[in-house]
């Protein structure tokens, strides 16, 4: 069974990207996120390492079909985390290189080439472009998880995307800053993770990745907690209640009692003995219900309650 983020990437790898600018901005931010720069006999290229089989298929074909880059196995290692295996693929060569410089991850000049740490504006520069590269970075370093339906689980919202350094993060969030979404950066380990836990927040970002389906999920899973939650809620504001009602009538049992065992209640003027008489006769009732049965205010019969607790406390300070 899919959980909630291989169901995101399922969908966002439904859909090819059609424009070559939208694929180099996905390519360059996955990349970023699941890959790494590497150096062969001499030569630049990269590695990239994922557990997705659809994603790695779907970055396979795109690098095939429009780049004509032919990835190759180079590893795999079990993941106890997430109990699959992690494959590692890599592309190296004259051609990968050119790609990287294209996609703004690699620069080259006079003295030789050099790696750029941050986001290239060149490779964004299209709203369509910014959009791919959010599905990018997700494919690649992405995950999110939802509360799960169980009412007394703690799991709450939350969407992350890591990448391998600080300023393609910090790049990132103001790229996501363009669509009105605000995101936070924090350090992890070598890593530097881009994260929001507001469920309309990611709402937003579901929206603009155009992940329907899961935003529908989504939408859904917010309902289903929010009526739990209101539910929880009633529930336990009418059990305060309750233990509010049942501590004011113990204690309002316990005065009427040292006024009877004292001066004894027909000593009570007939409007104080009858809210008296009223509560021994119910203790469970709140001052409401009592009210209404004695047909007068609820402020009234609090007013007579307190003269009682007043004679209560002489009587006893005596």
């Amino acid at each position: 069974m899919q959980n909630f983020t291989e169901e995101i990437k399922y969908e966002l790898t439904s859909v090819q990207l059609s424009d070559e600018c939208c694929k180099r901005a996905a390519l360059s931010a996955f990349i970023r996120t699941s890959g790494s720069v590497v150096s062969r006999n001499g030569k630049f290229g990269f590695e990239i390492v994922t557990e997705n089989e659809g994603t790695a298929e779907y970055i396979s074909d795109m690098l095939e079909s429009s780049f004509g880059l032919h990835l190759t196995v180079s590893g795999a290692k079990f993941d106890v985390l997430s109990g699959r295996d992690k494959l590692t693929f890599e592309c190296v060569g004259d051609d990968a290189q050119k790609l990287l410089v294209s996609l703004g991850i690699v620069s080259i000049n006079s003295d030789g080439a050099y790696l750029n740490f941050g986001i290239d504006e060149k490779v964004i520069e299209k709203d369509c472009c910014k959009i791919a590269y959010i599905k990018g970075s997700f494919l690649g370093g992405g995950s999110c998880t939802l509360p799960d339906e169980d009412a007394l689980s703690r799991t709450g919202y939350h969407f992350e995307i890591v990448f391998s350094n600080k300023v393609a993060a910090s790049d990132f969030c103001e790229l996501l800053c363009g669509f009105e979404i605000l995101a936070k950066l924090v350090s992890r380990k070598d890593c530097a993770v881009v994260y929001v836990k507001s469920k309309e927040v990611i709402s937003d970002i579901l929206n603009v990745i155009s992940a329907e389906n899961c935003l529908e999920k989504l939408n859904k899973i917010v309902e289903l907690k929010d009526k739990t939650n209101n539910e929880n809620r009633v529930n336990n504001c009418s059990v305060s209640n309750i233990d509010k009602t049942v501590t004011a009538s113990v204690k309002q049992v316990r005065a009427i009692t040292v006024i009877a065992e004292t001066i004894g209640l027909q000593s009570l003027d007939k409007l104080l003995f009858d809210v008296a008489e009223a509560r021994l006769a119910d203790t469970n009732a709140s001052m409401q219900e009592l009210a209404e049965r004695l047909r007068i205010s609820k402020s009234c019969i609090n007013h007579r309650m307190r003269k009682i607790f007043e004679l209560s406390e002489s009587l006893g300070k005596d």
